[in-house]
C-alpha cells in the first residue's frame, strides 16, 4: 500500500503574499528556505506519493482571473519538476466565496479516489500545510498532520482553541523543511503499551522523539516525581498510569512499572539503524551518579549504590534496584549504575536524571545514516 503526502502549496512550498494571499504575479513567488533541497530528498529517498492540495479562493472570478494564476502556477510546478519533485496529481479548489464544503479544504471531496482505496495507506499518510484547516483535513482523512506553523494564521483565541482541539492530529510542528525530511525519514518512535496482571494494570504511552512532556500517575508520589525526571531530562513524552495493589505494598507497582516501561522501549526501538546505542552521565549537588546504558539487545545490570534510609517519600529504597533491573530485563539493555553522596534524595534523583540523559544520548539518531551500530549486523 502506498503512503501519500498531501501537500499544500501556498505557505508551505512557497511563501504566501498578503494582503490578498493570491500568488497572481511572478514578483510574489518566493520559495520556502531549503524546500527544494529537502523535498528532493523526500521525493528521491522516501516511498511517498506526492499530491498537491490547494484552496485558491475565487480563482476564475474577476478578482482572481485564471490567466494570472496559471503562468505563475506552471512556473512553480516546472521548478519543482526540474528539481526531481514530481506530484502525481494537483487538486485545486476554487469554489470560494461560494464555498463547496465537500471539496474545499478541510473537506475531503477532492481526495475521494484515495479514501477507502486498497492501494493507499491513508492511516500512515500525512497532510503538510500551514493552515489549521490543513490539520483539520488530516483529521477528516484519518491521517496525521505536519504543520508548518509560522504563527501568521493563529489569529485570536478561537483559532488557538481549534489548535488545542486538534493537537493530537499534529505529528510534527515546525517551520523547517529539514525537520520535515528528518521526521519522515526516521519516523516517530511512539508506542502505546499495556501490561495487565492480577496485581497491576499499567498503560504507557512513550514518544522517544518528544519534547519532555509527562503525565505520571502510579499512586506513589515520589515514584511519580522520579519517572517525571525521565521524561523531562530525556526529552521524551511519557504517560504512565499504573493501578497497583498498594493496599498490600509498593513492590508490584514499582517492579511492574519498570517491566512495562522496558517493554515499551523495546517496542519503540525495534529499528536501531542510525542510533547512537550508548549513553552515559551526571552530578547533582554533592551526589555523583553515573549511568551507562547500551541498547544492544542483551539485558544485564550492575548496581553500585547504597541507601541508608528505608524509604524516600513512600518509596522503599530497596525498590530502586528492582525498578532498574526490571527495565533492563524488559528493554534488553545493559545498565551500569553507580552513585555516591550524602543526601539520599539527591542520590536517587541524580540516578534518575542520569538515566534519562543516558537514554537521550543512546536513542539519538542520525537521519542521514542507515548504519546499524553493531559489528554483528543485528541488535
Amino acid at each position: 500500500m502506498k503512503r501519500i503526502l498531501f501537500i499544500d502549496r501556498d505557505g508551505t512550498l512557497i511563501n504566501e503574499a498578503p494582503p490578498t494571499y493570491q500568488i497572481d504575479d511572478f514578483s510574489k513567488v518566493t520559495f520556502y528556505p531549503q524546500m527544494f533541497q529537502y523535498m528532493n530528498r523526500i521525493a528521491s529517498e522516501l516511498d511517498y506519493e506526492l499530491v498537491m492540495v490547494s484552496n485558491q479562493d475565487g480563482l476564475g472570478t474577476p478578482a482572481f482571473p485564471e490567466e494570472t494564476f496559471h503562468p505563475v502556477h506552471n512556473f512553480i510546478m516546472n521548478s519543482l519538476e526540474n528539481e526531481g519533485i514530481h506530484f502525481s496529481e494537483v487538486l485545486i479548489d476554487k469554489s470560494f466565496p461560494h464555498e463547496n464544503l465537500e471539496t474545499r479544504k478541510p473537506g475531503v471531496g477532492m481526495m475521494k479516489p484515495y479514501i477507502n482505496n486498497e492501494r493507499y495507506d491513508i492511516a500512515n499518510s500525512y497532510v503538510i500545510g500551514d493552515r489549521i484547516t490543513d490539520v483539520q483535513l488530516a483529521k477528516n482523512l484519518n491521517c496525521k498532520a505536519i504543520w508548518i506553523n509560522n504563527d501568521a494564521n493563529l489569529g485570536g483565541g478561537e483559532i488557538k482553541d481549534k489548535v488545542d482541539e486538534l493537537r493530537q492530529v499534529i505529528a510534527l510542528e515546525t517551520t523547517l523543511w529539514k525537520e520535515i525530511y528528518e521526521f519522515l525519514k526516521l519516523g516517530l518512535r511512539q508506542v502505546h503499551h499495556e501490561r495487565n496482571t492480577n496485581e497491576t494494570k499499567i498503560s504507557i504511552d512513550v514518544n522517544l522523539d518528544g519534547s519532555g512532556k509527562a503525565y505520571i500517575l502510579t499512586g506513589l508520589g515520589f515514584f511519580d516525581h522520579m519517572l517525571d525526571q525521565i521524561a523531562r531530562h530525556g526529552k521524551m513524552d511519557l504517560t504512565i498510569v499504573t493501578k497497583g495493589d498498594l493496599h498490600i505494598d509498593e513492590h508490584h507497582t514499582i517492579e511492574d512499572t519498570g517491566i512495562a516501561l522496558g517493554e515499551a522501549f523495546a517496542l519503540a526501538l525495534a529499528d536501531k539503524k542510525g542510533m547512537e546505542r550508548y549513553g552515559f552521565a551526571l552530578p547533582m549537588d554533592e551526589a555523583e551518579a553515573k549511568v551507562l546504558i547500551d541498547f544492544g539487545g542483551r539485558n544485564w545490570i550492575v548496581w553500585n549504590a547504597e541507601f541508608k534510609r528505608e524509604k524516600i517519600g513512600e518509596m522503599p529504597t530497596e525498590m530502586f534496584f528492582h525498578f532498574f533491573k526490571s527495565f533492563s530485563d524488559a528493554a534488553k539493555c545493559n545498565l551500569n549504575i553507580e552513585c555516591k553522596g550524602d543526601n539520599e534524595h539527591h542520590k536517587i534523583e541524580a540516578i534518575f536524571k542520569a538515566f534519562a540523559k543516558a537514554i537521550k544520548m543512546a536513542v539519538k539518531r542520525d537521519p542521514l545514516s542507515n548504519y546499524l551500530p553493531s559489528t554483528k549486523g543485528v541488535l
